[in-house]
């Protein structure tokens, strides 16, 4: 799993950056949190490509969130797109998602799929899930938490040669969960497999002051990307615009007991960032301010 900041700024784009977008790429998949103003270019530029993205998902309906979506829908189209498009967001999206198809006589050569989605609801994806959780703002918002599945345990080779299993075909039969016979002996998974795996955990929030909801949500994630929008000396104007402070951020991660905290939707004053990252390191230590173009790979747990 790799996160891609395609955008991390606030507001308006500013030359150091764009709008708020974040993808996050899972195997030949790309899902696709928010689209500011110009997402699909910042695409372009990056190393993924707007075709693979399967799935985006909208926060909320500020047009630094969203205003993104014609191009990049119309760019998928023009670029001979088939396979399905499926958009998420808050009450109010399928109709959003039907005005923008209107636009420009625009006639998709691909389906879309439009989602409203609210607080409580799980989305199911085969081997992982999206939870959408509400966010603490001045307009309708929710966040979304990205949950794999759990993982099998680990292959014990030895103990499987002890039991008379032999290499190959089988192995992996178990390691997939499936029983095999040999020699008139049955073996299950549980006995040559250890303890299933918890996969890897993201949270995104959009834009939110500090709500109970978010360190709920981001128990033990892997990944916190969060509102940042000001440094600590501005933290009662951010909250005043129900977004939040960098230390409030940090707060957040370590009262979720996360592994890593980004910082994003930098407020476009600050030109130099330094001091929204010692504030949110003063309270948790892996904090970053997060830049456009960013790559980072989320690995599992205790399997660095």
């Amino acid at each position: 799993m790799k996160i891609v900041f395609l955008g991390t700024g606030g507001s308006w784009p500013s030359p150091e950056r764009n709008v708020s977008a974040v993808a996050v790429k899972r195997g030949s998949e790309v899902l696709l949190f928010d689209c500011g103003e110009g997402t699909q270019r910042q695409l372009m530029k990056s190393t993924v490509s707007f075709m693979q993205v399967s799935k985006i998902f909208i926060t909320h309906f500020h047009g630094d969130h969203f205003l993104g979506l014609p191009g990049l829908l119309q760019s998928m189209s023009l670029n001979d797109r088939k396979h399905e498009l499926e958009i998420y967001g808050p009450e109010g999206c399928s109709d959003l998602i039907l005005t923008i198809m209107n636009l420009g006589y625009y006639n998709p050569t691909y389906p879309v799929s439009m989602n409203d989605v609210k607080p409580g609801d799980v989305l199911e994806f085969g081997e992982y899930k999206v939870t959408v959780a509400e966010a603490s703002h001045n307009v309708p918002a929710v966040f979304y938490a990205l949950e794999e599945k759990p993982r099998p345990g680990k292959f014990n080779k030895a103990r499987a040669l002890e039991l008379g299993i032999p290499e190959g075909k089988m192995f992996s039969q178990l390691q997939s969960g499936m029983t095999v016979e040999h020699k008139g002996k049955t073996f299950t998974p549980d006995m040559v497999l250890g303890p299933p795996r918890p996969g890897r955990k993201v949270v995104y929030t959009g834009d939110t002051k500090p709500c109970d909801a978010i360190t709920e949500a981001a128990k033990d994630c892997d990944v916190l990307i969060h509102d940042s929008t000001t440094a600590l000396d501005l933290e009662d104007k951010a909250n005043f615009y129900c977004h939040s402070s960098s230390r409030q951020a940090a707060e957040a991660a370590k009262k979720a007991n996360a592994v890593k905290l980004f910082l994003t939707h930098i407020s476009p004053r600050y030109d130099e960032t330094e001091q929204l990252e010692a504030d949110a390191k003063a309270v948790f230590e892996n904090s970053q301010v997060a830049a456009d173009f960013l790559e980072y790979d989320v690995k599992y747990k205790n399997e660095e």
